[in-house]
């Protein structure tokens, strides 16, 4: 059965392209995946190898045109999974879906058409809680919410639990919180520890075992146009993202077998 998730968090700089591309990367070993990005900035598609500056089309002409996803998605050569690319034309995209009905969903008819050719579908949104990610939310059955351990990041995430709370009871009944995530940790700073303490203790059951530690080769790999997994297979970048990927998918497994059982 695929799966529609979405990375978000409107807080910049926490891991969210990151963690899409790479966690992308380390299940395409395994699975059919697509990645959808949202973002203005367009980082999913330049670290995936793809220029964001030499498109013919991108999403934007998705949920915009109308254009089928099937005549947009490209093959990362660099990732190995599928993208339906984006960059600055998503800018104009929020000002231009408020001129259209039902403009919350037009992503998720777009990702409908093709959500049985993949496993996974990963949109990565913009960071801001705008028309493109509610797009996003709507699209998604759930949510991975990348987040670094510091102060600041806790009351972000608490916006991001109201909004996608918003989105499940008025647009999306089946969205959840699929897990959250710990980012760029340094485990020799005690705030980082607290507020991973923190978290386990207020998001029981949410916060995913894996954590994905501050990393070089992790930092380095999207400046040459790939995901850690084919940069530095043996950093400690790649493992962790490997061990993230193994675990979403025994989650998924347990899942499986409880929906077989009912």
């Amino acid at each position: 059965m695929s799966k529609i998730i979405a990375l978000a968090n409107q807080k910049g700089g926490v891991g969210k392209t990151t963690t899409c591309i790479n966690l992308a990367a380390s299940l395409a070993t395994q699975k059919k995946v697509l990645i959808a990005d949202m973002d203005p900035q367009g980082n999913a598609t330049m670290a995936s190898g793809i220029s964001k500056f030499d498109l013919k089309k991108s999403i934007y002409d998705v949920i915009i045109d109308g254009t089928p996803a099937s005549e947009v998605i490209l093959h990362s050569e660099t990732g190995g999974y599928d993208i339906l690319p984006g960059n600055s034309d998503l800018t104009a995209a929020g000002v231009r879906l408020m001129n259209f009905f039902a403009r919350e969903n037009r992503l998720k008819n777009a990702l409908e058409a093709i959500r049985d050719n993949y496993d996974f579908i990963f949109i990565d949104c913009p960071p801001a809680l705008n028309l493109l990610t509610v797009n996003a939310l709507c699209a998604a059955d759930s949510v991975i919410v990348p987040m670094q351990c510091e102060y600041f990041a806790m009351e972000g995430l608490t916006d991001l639990m109201d909004t996608v709370r918003q989105i499940k009871d008025n647009l999306n009944p089946r969205l959840r919180i699929e897990g959250i995530l710990r980012t760029m940790f340094d485990k020799r700073a005690k705030l980082a520890s607290d507020v991973s303490d923190n978290l386990k203790e207020n998001f029981k059951g949410s916060v995913y075992q894996t954590i994905i530690p501050r990393n070089v080769r992790l930092a380095e790999s999207p400046s040459y146009g790939k995901p850690v997994y084919y940069y530095d297979k043996s950093s400690l970048g790649a493992r962790a993202y490997l061990a993230l990927a193994g675990e979403i998918l025994r989650m998924q497994d347990d899942e499986e077998s409880e929906q077989a059982e009912q």
